[in-house]
């Protein structure tokens, strides 16, 4: 039985770096290391909760519902997912990752419950979910990109304006401010973009960072 319990850890962490990988390959929050975790310690949870009360239940006077123990997995989750979110000047970023941690806790359920199968299918089928479905719709809908600059040129201001909106974007988010060293001014930008595909998203970026006087602080 030791073995057994063994080979579901060790294939639950397999498949949990498997996801872990296509996470950290985008450079996404949560990497192969945070999906290991979660796969082998939902697949433990799911042990403990078939095997772990064997002796309490021989009592015939004890009720026990393995399940109750493994269904916190998916509530406590929930703590892990939030912590990859990143919401600031209406730009949210890790959602998907945050699905995908809960994903691989679920993943790591089946394996600890030893449905192997279905667990292998799921791991299979999330990759192929998240790396298809972003080549097959990257142009539909809108991208987020989040820019911080600085520069000395007030007139980099507004070319840069003219610059999104000829590409197609749309700034949603834009915030300024104004900062005087001795006799010269900086200006400190933060940009939060919207554009239909990644070209021109970098275009727009290649664009910033080829402009005189001007400092690229941030770009996500």
């Amino acid at each position: 039985m030791l073995g057994e319990f063994i080979l579901r850890l060790c294939l639950a962490g397999i498949l949990g770096v498997a996801i872990g990988l296509e996470r950290e390959y985008r450079a996404k929050e949560a990497g192969f290391r945070t999906h290991f975790l979660v796969a082998i310690g939902s697949a433990l949870i799911m042990i403990v909760s078939q095997y772990g009360f064997a002796g309490v239940l021989s009592d015939e006077n004890v009720s026990f519902d393995p399940s109750r123990v493994a269904a916190q997995v998916v509530s406590g989750i929930g703590f892990i997912g939030a912590g990859t979110i990143i919401i600031q000047k209406q730009f949210v970023r890790g959602l998907t990752t945050a699905a995908g941690v809960w994903a691989t806790s679920g993943i790591g359920l089946a394996i600890g419950g030893g449905l192997y199968g279905i667990g292998i299918f799921a791991t299979l089928f999330s990759l192929l979910g998240l790396e298809l479905l972003n080549i097959i719709f990257k142009n539909i809908g809108m991208h987020s990109i989040l820019i911080q600059y600085s520069t000395t040129t007030h007139d980099n201001l507004q070319k840069i304006s003219e610059m999104i909106k000829k590409t197609g974007g749309r700034m949603v988010s834009y915030e300024a401010k104004k900062e005087q060293i001795e006799a010269r001014i900086i200006y400190h930008v933060t940009l939060v973009i919207k554009s239909r595909n990644n070209d021109d998203e970098n275009n727009i970026v290649d664009y910033i960072q080829h402009l005189p006087d001007l400092m690229v602080e941030k770009i996500e």
